[in-house]
């Protein structure tokens, strides 16, 4: 395996995500694309991935197994549903592959499921890539830590396209975790993720999410400390996938030399 150019395969190449995904790795130099993963079964096997992904002939053809490529790629980029993630994870692991897994809405048995890979395999999984996402969960312990005990009140609000099937998003999940473990709190118990009715006046230590899925977009989350007299919002604002697809790449590439270990973004962008 070349440690500067890692050859590249995608899961769910048919989809939105994995369409720009294979645009990402094309306009990489030091990436290869090497394959690309659809559905068992699914029509499209046998089409050339650049097409699925409108960019005309690459010559790397879509097949609906990783067995059929396991000798042509190093690292597997996945941004799929939880248990094919897990599935993958246990093919990858077996054959001396490496990671790096987008995927969310991933309950508690099952992330612990992927975290037992840590020792299997070199993995980078974040519920975000984005390097400005990355970012924003810095600045986002930085506030805390400034600011949350001193009678701020703490909401996080997000939104996606109308086609997202799961929430809050994995993104907001991890920004309140960043803020709770700041604060030294638990969203286990002090997560607060419905308000109706006759709920009562907030608690000085909950973090509140909001939710909201319309349209197209992209991904959006705020997170509000308030107090009497001020409020402070750190935002960040997606507007096209490619953000995403970039740093997975980016993420690909890193992996591609490391240890066996899970790793995250913050490891890649040296944040940590």
């Amino acid at each position: 395996m070349s440690r500067h150019a890692p050859r590249i395969a995608i899961v769910g190449v048919a989809g939105r995500m994995g369409r720009t995904l294979v645009n990402a790795v094309e306009q990489e130099a030091g990436a290869t694309l090497a394959g690309g993963i659809v559905e068992p079964g699914s029509s499209l096997v046998g089409t050339d991935i650049g097409e699925l992904a409108g960019q005309g002939k690459l010559g790397v053809t879509a097949v609906d197994s990783l067995a059929a490529i396991v000798d042509d790629f190093d690292v597997l980029i996945d941004f799929t549903a939880p248990q094919v993630t897990l599935s993958n994870l246990a093919f990858c692991a077996e054959h001396g592959k490496r990671m790096v897994v987008g995927t969310t809405g991933m309950n508690d048995a099952e992330l612990a499921e992927l975290d037992g890979y840590r020792a299997k395999l070199p993995m980078v999984f974040a519920p975000n890539m984005s390097v400005g996402v990355n970012l924003t969960l810095k600045l986002l312990e930085t506030a805390a830590k400034a600011l949350g005990d001193e009678g701020y009140d703490i909401e996080v609000i997000e939104a996606h396209h109308r086609h997202k099937v799961d929430a809050p998003s994995g993104t907001a999940l991890k920004m309140g975790e960043v803020v709770a473990e700041s604060l030294g709190r638990s969203l286990d118990e002090h997560g607060v993720f419905t308000r109706e009715g006759q709920c009562g006046p907030r608690t000085d230590k909950e973090i509140g999410f909001a939710t909201v899925r319309a349209g197209d977009i992209v991904g959006e989350h705020t997170v509000m400390f308030a107090t009497e007299g001020e409020r402070i919002e750190i935002t960040h604002k997606a507007s096209s996938r490619m953000t995403f697809a970039k740093g997975a790449v980016r993420a690909a590439r890193w992996v591609a030399d490391k240890e066996i270990g899970r790793y995250d973004m913050q490891d890649v962008l040296a944040l940590n």
